[in-house]
């Protein structure tokens, strides 16, 4: 086995329409269409050495780490029994942040362990995705994708033109279960007629969406939880986006542009942290 890397791109949810928790799981359903970006963290695997177990070194992320779930789920699914594999990870996607850091970096896990298994089946990987989180599944083949389900379900669409993405990480964190929870104490979920709805609008304009389709439904619970959301909405506006959002569950902030060079001029502009990317696959 030799060295292999990967990079592992941030997502930003364009639109994420939110349903009810499923009686199964009590995962929610949603419709979202999910954008990779050009923010990645960076993935190396290599052999652990003989007698030594799957390990990871991921400076920043304390604990479990998704990213070594997903080797040994890999394992257990396909029962490949390979040497052990040690992963570093390089973090440049904030944590806890709502941009699916830790899900690209078990996307990333997946497709790196599946090539030295001989394996190439997206549909394999997405399923072993979906028993780690909801937007792993995203994650196995980045770009731009229409996700239903919780997340599992995944459709993959043509790239868009490019535009541009800043990106304003918060020094606070919130756990996308409290979100959820705070999103159901705020009665926000809708009824399955009202999802089916909006899954019907944004399948019809998945690849260009209208401005009225460019919203997170689960915004206002993340700012319920973390109120100096607003303020940074407010400043990414005043800076010249023509959308600002909650990524994800939060609480990071994201600002869409028409032009990339308007997003680099915005994070120039703006107190450090604050980055501008491009939508995966452009130029």
């Amino acid at each position: 086995m030799s060295a292999a890397t990967d990079v592992a791109p941030a997502k930003v949810n364009l639109c994420l329409f939110l349903g009810p928790a499923r009686a199964a799981d009590g995962r929610h359903e949603l419709v979202s269409v999910m954008q990779a970006v050009t923010l990645a963290d960076a993935l190396t695997l290599t052999p652990a050495g003989a007698g030594a177990a799957d390990s990871i070194a991921c400076p920043g992320v304390n604990g479990d780490n998704l990213a070594l779930a997903a080797v040994r789920a890999f394992r257990a699914r396909t029962g490949w029994a390979g040497p052990p594999v040690h992963l570093e990870v390089v973090k440049r996607i904030p944590v806890a942040a709502g941009m699916a850091g830790g899900s690209a970096d078990a996307g990333a896990a997946l497709r790196l362990v599946a090539a030295q298994a001989g394996i190439a089946d997206d549909g394999l990987l997405r399923e072993i995705a979906a028993t780690l989180g909801a937007d792993v599944p995203a994650q196995v083949r980045p770009g731009r994708v229409l996700a239903t389900g919780a997340g599992e379900h995944v459709e993959m669409l043509a790239p868009p033109p490019p535009y541009g993405v800043l990106v304003v990480p918060s020094s606070e964190r919130l756990a996308t279960p409290d979100v959820f929870r705070e999103a159901d104490r705020l009665g926000l979920p809708r009824e399955p007629a009202a999802l089916a709805a909006a899954l019907a609008e944004v399948r019809a304009h998945a690849a260009d969406l209208p401005d009225a389709l460019i919203v997170n439904e689960l915004e206002p619970a993340a700012r319920s939880l973390c109120p100096s959301i607003d303020a940074t909405l407010a400043r990414v506006r005043d800076a010249g986006a023509d959308h600002a959002l909650v990524a994800g569950s939060g609480p990071t902030v994201i600002g869409l542009f028409a032009e990339p060079a308007q997003a680099e001029r915005a994070a120039r502009e703006l107190p450090s942290g604050a980055v501008a990317a491009r939508p995966w696959g452009t130029a």
